[in-house]
């Protein structure tokens, strides 16, 4: 039974994302379960409100006040299902903390997704942006999600291929609001091959070998790596990494290797993926701090709010940076989080 809905007007967002941004949705309410989902997304067609689905709100960047209806997805809920052998399926509700989530598994002794400790916001979210690190990517072990189609108002069960998964790209992503994902599955396994190629798993691994590994070992790595590198949302308010690392063919990379021949870049089957941090640090970007906001002094994909700063303050920041890296290396970089209100 769903609990009835607590539609509240004028909350401020400011501790509901990662940057603490300032924002006020013009009603918000959290949902627990889908039949709460049903009634609040029936509601704001009831009353002709837009709808903003909010998870952990750890990838987003508001430049203003949230009109409509503020979704909160907290369904919770994990547990394993179709167990066979050394394999099995991991579910877990959309609000569930990815983290956790991360943690919960490997300690279970299942690996697949123990390179993406760390990363911040929900399970519900992580397919949207196909949320990857340290050579691995949702996609790899993603079996389907159950979400709510807003276009036929039909509940669907979306498998792997479905979601048309690319480099921090989704289904979801191209196609914002349409769907509300409330389920997340994924295949894990306890013979899985443990992803350690990625240079600074290989640095802080050293000389341990495979066979003496476990999942959990390996997401206390990832941890220790990327704790080192950035700043804790809740002290440094700040989304991550805020910029993709850009993809370009191996003649532009040669071509820029030749002029740049420290330049880092990662050699895919048919292009490169550029170290978006090395472009931004050349431009002199790491460290830089106006009044408000500035770029982590340890990471320069990572732009913080150090001092209340807005919306409009990061996103101004955000495009001198891409201006700057454009105009020395002739790169456009485009930005991971999604913004909510004006450009």
């Amino acid at each position: 039974m769903s609990a009835a809905l607590d539609v509240r007007r004028d909350v401020e967002l400011v501790s509901l994302n990662s940057m603490h941004l300032p924002a006020t949705a013009k009603y918000y309410v959290e949902v627990t379960d889908a039949g709460s989902l049903a009634g609040a997304l029936g509601w704001a067609k009831e009353h002709a409100e837009p709808v903003l689905i909010l998870g952990g709100g750890s990838n987003l960047v508001f430049t203003g006040d949230v009109e409509g209806l503020v979704i909160r997805l907290c369904i919770r809920g994990r547990c394993w299902e179709h167990a066979e052998g050394n394999e099995a399926t991991l579910v877990l509700g959309a609000g569930e903390s990815w983290h956790e989530s991360v943690l919960y598994a490997a300690r279970s002794g299942y690996r697949g997704i123990e390179n993406l400790a760390l990363i911040p916001g929900t399970a519900g979210a992580a397919p949207v942006q196909n949320i990857g690190a340290y050579g691995t990517e949702l996609k790899d072990t993603l079996e389907s999600v159950t979400a709510f189609d807003r276009e036929s108002d039909q509940w669907v069960e979306l498998k792997n291929s479905d979601c048309e998964f690319g480099y921090r790209e989704s289904l979801f992503k191209r196609l914002p609001g349409r769907y509300v994902i409330t389920e997340v599955r994924l295949r894990l396994s306890r013979v899985r091959a443990f992803q350690t190629a990625y240079r600074d798993l290989e640095e802080y691994l050293g000389d341990t070998a495979k066979t003496d590994l476990s999942a959990t070992a390996v997401a206390e790595a990832v941890m220790a790596i990327r704790r080192r590198k950035l700043p804790d949302p809740e002290i440094l308010p700040n989304a991550g990494s805020f910029f993709k690392n850009p993809v370009v063919t191996k003649e532009a990379y040669s071509a820029l290797k030749a002029g740049h021949p420290e330049i880092v870049g990662y050699e895919q089957p048919e292009n490169v993926k550029l170290a978006a941090a090395w472009l931004i640090d050349q431009c002199g970007w790491k460290g830089y701090r106006n009044e408000r906001v500035g770029v982590h002094n340890r990471q320069a994909l990572v732009l913080i709010n150090h001092s209340e700063g807005n919306g409009q303050d990061i996103l101004a920041l955000a495009e001198r940076i891409k201006a700057s890296v454009f105009e020395k290396f002739g790169v456009a970089l485009e930005m991971e989080p999604g913004v909510v209100g004006k450009l």
